[in-house]
């Protein structure tokens, strides 16, 4: 035997044993992260003083239009604001009083309690892409989503370890209309899958059928006392709140369930080309967001977020991974701990239109600023590409593997005495090796952390099995997923009450693909 079949054969020792435990079927998930490391912070203390005073000069001097709401003009004008037609100019302080009664951390329940997370504090919780009208489907092919895919996203996500959230519209199915399309995707979320999730956002009423789909699922009294939904409120940036978001805001905050309050910044168009002038901006629609919610219902869970990229001024097209949308995230994340809010940011953000060195280089920075940052809550932690328009089926589950080392990578470095491995280094002693201490034996199994789809193979055995790449490998990973999945039980009954409240919603829906 050659020394380098010698070789290959000692680093493939337990190979066959191994890849049998990993093949097994898991369907474990991890509790959502709570971090043991500081947060990065950089903005100082002028900074911020600085940022704050402006922010409160915008929502006085300038305003802020509540178009087409006369229910809000009405609050803010009770509230003390001055309000000139649908401008509404907010006195300095008033905002940030109002947002003083948002709690600081909640729980949004699970349909299995013990997938339920805590957003908020030192904690980050992950959720999958949303949004994206394509998908690149296992062909390669880019096309527009259908509901099919959207529940194989559902049953990826149940599947993926490392993710805490199923998300909201993980995918748009077209081939439902739009004004039924809300029903089908709950009912995925509620049925496919036992982890939390988003309601819908696209018109007040669809904000409402979540809130009743809940009731059903949970209990009408028990959706009342406990939030069981978290739901995205984009605003209009510049200084714009439509009806449509702030009424479905308005439903879920009278409901006691979570908005995320969050400026839709593409930096130079929606905002300044300057990161403190975005901050600045950012951080008055937020105080705006926040505090119309406290109006509706004092005390409703509300999260601070910030969704920034900037532009690229030769095509407009928005770009991401970029160190300005990283200082805006950074600096958001302290105004937000500032406000003594959850925040949500960052994600798995490239416009590279596959799975490639692009792709990873701009998602790799987007989800270790988040992390760094002190996010709590990142929505597109997975399955994100071209800007946003495709949601991948392959790198969601390359994305989602990653977020596995922002797992490993929060916990910190422990220095109890069996981190500190004295008795190890006294058992090997000079010249020794560590594989087969009692140490070693009795860690590794979780020392390290695993990826299930990069290769670590010597070049030779890498390429005698076709020298496959990471989207080779993501494609089977999908495959096998979505091949093992298991649907988690739901009592029948509560099954039957949803879909008697689906078909009956759908009668009384008119079809509109507008």
């Amino acid at each position: 035997m050659t020394q380098e079949a010698t070789r290959r054969r000692a680093r493939g020792g337990g190979g066959a044993a191994r890849r049998a435990e990993r093949s097994a079927l898991s369907i474990e998930t991890a509790r959502f992260i709570e971090r043991n490391i500081p947060d990065f912070e950089i903005l100082t203390p002028d900074a911020i003083e600085i940022i704050e005073h402006n922010a409160e000069t915008v929502l006085e001097e300038i305003g802020v239009n509540f178009v087409d709401n006369p229910a809000a003009l009405r609050r803010w004008r009770e509230a003390g604001a001055d309000v000139r037609g649908e401008r509404v100019h907010i006195p300095r302080g008033l905002a940030r009083r109002l947002c003083a009664t948002a709690p600081s951390r909640f729980t949004q329940v699970a349909r299995n309690p013990e997938k339920s997370v805590e957003i908020g504090g030192r904690n980050l919780v992950l959720a999958p892409v949303y949004g994206p009208p394509f998908v690149n489907d296992l062909t390669n092919t880019r096309r527009y989503a259908t509901i099919a895919d959207f529940r194989d996203f559902v049953k990826l996500g149940h599947m993926s370890k490392w993710l805490h959230h199923s998300g909201g519209t993980v995918c748009e199915p077209t081939d439902i209309p739009v004004s039924k399309r809300h029903l089908d995707m709950l009912h995925a979320h509620m049925t496919l899958t036992d982890k939390p999730f988003m309601g819908s956002v696209t018109e007040p009423s669809r904000a409402q059928d979540s809130v009743d789909m809940c009731g059903v699922l949970f209990g009408e009294d028990f959706v009342q006392q406990n939030t069981v939904l978290t739901s995205l409120i984009n605003i209009n940036s510049p200084l714009t709140f439509d009806s449509v978001m702030m009424g479905a805001l308005e439903i879920y905050a009278a409901n006691n369930q979570a908005c995320i309050v969050s400026p839709f910044i593409v930096g130079g168009a929606m905002a300044p080309v300057s990161v403190a002038g975005t901050l600045t901006q950012v951080l008055a629609e937020v105080l705006a967001g926040v505090a119309y919610a406290q109006l509706v219902r004092p005390g409703a869970p509300v999260i601070f977020g910030a969704f920034v990229t900037s532009i690229d001024m030769n095509s407009g097209a928005p770009t991401f991974g970029t160190p300005e949308a990283a200082q805006v995230t950074y600096g958001a994340a302290q105004l937000a701990r500032r406000l003594g809010l959850p925040f949500r940011s960052a994600g798995s953000f490239t416009d590279s239109k596959l799975a490639d060195a692009q792709a990873a280089y701009e998602t790799a920075n987007s989800l270790n600023v988040g992390l760094l940052s002190g996010v709590n809550f990142m929505l597109h932690a997975c399955g994100w590409m071209e800007g946003g328009l495709v949601a991948s089926f392959r790198k969601f589950v390359m994305d989602a593997d990653q977020l596995g080392a922002l797992h490993k990578l929060a916990r910190g470095i422990p220095m109890d005495e069996e981190a500190q491995a004295m008795d190890a280094i006294r058992e090997v002693g000079p010249g020794g090796h560590y594989l087969g201490c009692a140490h070693t034996q009795r860690h590794y199994k979780d020392a390290f952390w695993r990826s299930e789809v990069f290769d670590h193979k010597p070049y030779e055995t890498w390429s005698e099995e076709g020298a496959r790449d990471t989207r080779v490998f993501a494609g089977d990973r999908v495959t096998r997923l979505l091949t093992e999945y298991r649907q988690p039980p739901l009592d029948p009954g509560i099954a039957e009450a949803l879909d008697a409240y689906m078909a009956r919603r759908k009668a009384e829906l008119p079809d509109s693909f507008m």
